[in-house]
Parts: structure tokens; sequence; C-alpha cells
């Protein structure tokens, strides 16, 4: 598995980049992963790094990117907070991977059985998360109160918030609306299943211009 160039970045689009996370996560799930030298990597990687994508997920232990969707080193920025949610701090990491740094993808990964979600449906309050979780409210507002028995309501509460972080990052930073306008770079949404290991695309904004099967994987 080859790490990713300057060049053979530059050779992919964003529906090629969302291919490949789709593919990697189908290796995943299937207990399959490709074959990598890592000491080669930490080599390649050791005097710039050119990765393909930037993550925003939750800090859940059970959902590193580098691993669900089966990348190596200087493959992916990998943005990790409770929740999955958009700050000042997380919109000039995207930024900074967008404009400065030339990721073709931006992917917002929440999953189920989201702990920062349910203390937000539950209103819990402690000490400096409590501003984080309330930052959960707007996706909570979205899904109406008794949708399904209470995990499912959490899973979907899960997922809307997932719509709610795009929606922030689109209108809270011009440097990337205007590289989604210009189709440079694409916006996914995308929730993550803890009990089968896979990543099903929930929202796939429009400016990734082209249909991203979730079985083909590109060899890369």
């Amino acid at each position: 598995m080859r790490t990713l160039t300057k060049e053979f970045r530059a050779e992919l689009t964003p529906a090629d980049m969302l291919r490949v996370l789709l593919a990697g996560n189908a290796r995943f799930a299937a207990n399959l992963k490709a074959n990598r030298d890592f000491q080669q990597q930490v080599q390649a990687t050791a005097n710039g790094q050119f990765p393909g994508a930037v993550i925003l997920s939750c800090m859940d232990s059970r959902t590193g990117v580098e691993l669900v969707f089966d990348q190596g080193l200087g493959d992916l920025f990998s943005i990790r907070v409770a929740g999955n949610v958009v700050s000042q701090d997380v919109l000039g990491s995207i930024e900074y991977a967008v404009a400065a740094a030339g990721v073709k993808l931006v992917m917002v990964l929440g999953h189920t059985a989201c702990g920062a979600v349910a203390g937000a449906c539950d209103k819990v309050r402690m000490g400096n998360l409590t501003g984080t979780l309330d930052r959960i409210q707007p996706a909570i507002a979205r899904v109406p109160c008794g949708t399904g028995d209470p995990a499912t309501y959490k899973d979907r509460v899960a997922a809307a918030n997932v719509c709610v972080s795009i929606d922030d990052i689109i209108t809270q930073s011009p440097i990337v609306r205007e590289r989604l306008a210009s189709g440079e770079v694409g916006l996914a949404g995308a929730m993550y299943n803890v009990s089968t290991g896979k990543v099903d695309v929930i929202n796939a904004c429009a400016f990734v211009r082209e249909a991203v099967p979730a079985a083909e994987a590109l060899h890369i």
C-alpha cells in the first residue's frame, strides 16, 4: 500500500478520496487490512505529509479513524473531540487542512452508542464538558422526542449531530465554502456502527460531484 505523495494526491478528486475511505472501511469490517511497511512510511513522511482527508470524529476509543478506514501514516488528519462537535479550534484545524495542507475531503464521522450524545440527551452537567454537550442540543431539536426505543432515538440524534456539524463548518468557514464551491474539496457526513465496524455515508454534499459506490476499491 503506497504512501500518499503530493503528486499522487493531486490526481485524486474529492469523490476518489471518499471511495478510498469506504474501500478501507470495507476491508476493516471484513477483518482484512492492506499490507503496509510502517517503517517505510515513517521514512517517507519524515520530511513532509500530504494527507488526503481531514476527519472530525468523536473521542470514543472504538472509533480511531486510521483503523476504521484502514489507512496508514500520513494519510489522514484526525480531529477528535467528544460528540464530534464544531468549535473555533476545530474550524481552525479544518481550515489548515484544507487551505494549507491541500486535503481533498472533509468528513464528519459520528457513531452509534455515542456517550456524548447520550449525555446531551440526558442533560448531563459536568464541568467543562457541559459546554461541549450544549453544542449537541441543536441535533436533539431536529429529532422528535420518543422516536423509537431510547438507543435508536439517541443514534438518530447522533446522525442529526453529524449534519449539524456539517452545517456549522459550511456556515462558519468562508475558507471551506470557497473550496467547496470550486470543487477542490468535498464534504461528507458518515456514521460508524460500533457493533458491525461499518461506516455509512449519510450526508455527501453536492460538492462531492461524483457517485460514490461504497464497494469500489481503488487499490491505493
